[in-house]
């Protein structure tokens, strides 16, 4: 009884263990820094770091493991988390919501789970070349307080679900 009234009674903790992940390319195409993405909110890292991809085709496919979080109804952003807790954003082109969910065709939904390489959202490339600012696809890491560091790859062709792109360790 005293022990479990003074604490005394709990193991000793073992050391945490660091958790380290890789995120892919979510989409085929060129690789840009995030700090080239032309809307501030992206380049100047209001929502996270992360990288950019200019895309030659139009399928995003899962750059990690994870649950899927979030689907926004226009279909053009998707949330997904890690097991280890890592979040990501995936927009697809800049100022697409204008675009109602038209050209967008969603392969998943909220609570679904993911692997690398699954297809996520398949777009109207020329569709959104034609109606929104640009098919730049950011992908960034919305709670970056939760890394340790990150190291990002400077690959300038990238596969999507095969190129890894950032290491981050947590």
């Amino acid at each position: 009884m005293f022990k479990k009234l003074f604490g005394l009674d709990k193991k000793e903790a073992s050391p945490i263990q660091p958790t380290e992940e890789i995120i892919h390319s979510h989409l085929t195409g060129k690789l840009i820094p995030i700090e080239d993405v032309p809307d501030p909110t992206f380049a100047q890292k209001m929502m996270g770091d992360g990288f950019a991809v200019v895309p030659t085709e139009g399928k995003v496919l899962s750059p990690v493991s994870g649950e899927v979080i979030q689907v926004f109804p226009t279909k053009h952003a998707i949330g997904i988390k890690t097991p280890g807790g890592l979040e990501l954003l995936i927009h697809i082109g800049l100022e697409t919501v204008n675009m109602n969910g038209e050209g967008f065709t969603t392969h998943i939904k909220e609570g679904d789970r993911v692997k690398v390489g699954d297809l996520l959202v398949e777009f109207d490339l020329a569709l959104v070349e034609e109606r929104a600012a640009s098919t730049i696809t950011p992908l960034v890491i919305t709670n970056m307080d939760q890394l340790d560091s990150m190291t990002k790859e400077t690959e300038d062709t990238v596969i999507a679900g095969e190129t890894p792109l950032l290491n981050v360790k947590f």
